[in-house]
């Protein structure tokens, strides 16, 4: 829970498949579209190359949220890299429904390359999903401390 007077900025990792997704980042870039600043895009060949213990280890790092953004279904450059990834993130979903974090705090997206203004969207969505439901329970006290005081 959030003390009084401390301010929380929630951490949010969205992997990116490096064609359609960090395409998509770009040109927001390049648009001047904003995104909320809590959010660190990371890229990846493929999000069928993630590999759950990525994804969990991040929750375990304190990370309040991951977005996977990979290509229109049957769109992947890697022909069923993002159907796989579909998959694994449904597993790990009910991982973290299973020990208590959440299933809500991991979500998979599909858009195409010159989907910026979605890109954001979905930015700015995943943002206000993990404001109400709080930070990571597994956050150690010490990041929890250096959220930063109102």
């Amino acid at each position: 829970m959030i003390q009084p007077g401390m301010r929380w900025d929630p951490e949010i990792i969205a992997f990116c498949c490096n064609y359609c997704a960090h395409s998509a980042a770009a040109l927001a870039g390049s648009k001047r579209m904003q995104y909320p600043a809590g959010v660190r895009i990371i890229s990846t060949p493929c999000t069928g190359k993630l590999e759950m213990e990525h994804i969990l280890e991040a929750f375990e790092k304190g990370i309040d949220g991951i977005l996977i953004v990979g290509c229109l279904e049957g769109d992947c450059h890697f022909v069923e890299g993002n159907l796989r990834a579909r998959k694994r993130t449904d597993r790990i979903r009910s991982i973290l429904e299973e020990i208590g974090l959440g299933a809500e705090r991991l979500k998979m997206v599909n858009i195409s390359d010159v989907m910026a203004s979605a890109f954001v969207q979905h930015m700015k969505e995943a943002m206000e999903t993990i404001r109400t439901l709080g930070p990571n329970p597994l956050r150690i006290p010490e990041q929890k401390e250096s959220a930063g005081r109102l």
